[in-house]
């Protein structure tokens, strides 16, 4: 019986890893931190978590669509599932064919910030140091805004 019980719990534990991440075929790119991936037959969107892009009214913001959209539409990635967001969305970090995380090479690159109200990986902080010191992407503007706080001054 015993025996049973640690077979049995060993199956739990190996499924209840493998349903926190799912793999699939971006097909859409909604902003800077937003994808669609088709999982089978099911659209699934995605939130980058720990990280922000600027929003598409805001300066950089087609920039850092652009640059997510080339990162990885049309490319199969993994999805590693931290949780879902207030609008439904899956929130993960995303896994490139290469194993390399798209989240931080977003960030690396200069096309969002580290969002650090909701993440305090050290990666995430480390490279968006790195692009700033460097200048790239958004970072050429030394008063780039924000998207949080565009946001809020948008809701005002």
């Amino acid at each position: 019986m015993i025996g049973i019980i640690r077979v049995l719990a060993a199956f739990l534990i190996a499924f209840t890893v493998h349903a926190d991440e799912f793999a699939g075929r971006v097909v859409g790119v909604a902003d800077g931190d937003t994808i669609t991936v088709l999982v089978g037959v099911e659209p699934r969107r995605v939130r980058l978590a720990g990280i922000d892009a600027p929003e598409k009214g805001q300066p950089f913001g087609q920039r850092a669509k652009q640059a997510l959209s080339r990162l990885v539409f049309g490319r199969t990635v993994r999805v590693v599932v931290h949780g879902q967001d207030r609008y439904g969305r899956t929130l993960g970090e995303v896994r490139l064919p290469d194993g390399g995380s798209l989240n931080e090479l977003l960030v690396e690159e200069g096309w969002a910030w580290h969002y650090t109200r909701y993440s305090k990986d050290q990666r995430l902080a480390e490279r968006e140091a790195t692009a700033r010191r460097s200048r790239r992407g958004l970072w050429v503007d030394p008063r780039a805004m924000p998207p949080w706080e565009f946001r809020m001054a948008n809701r005002r």
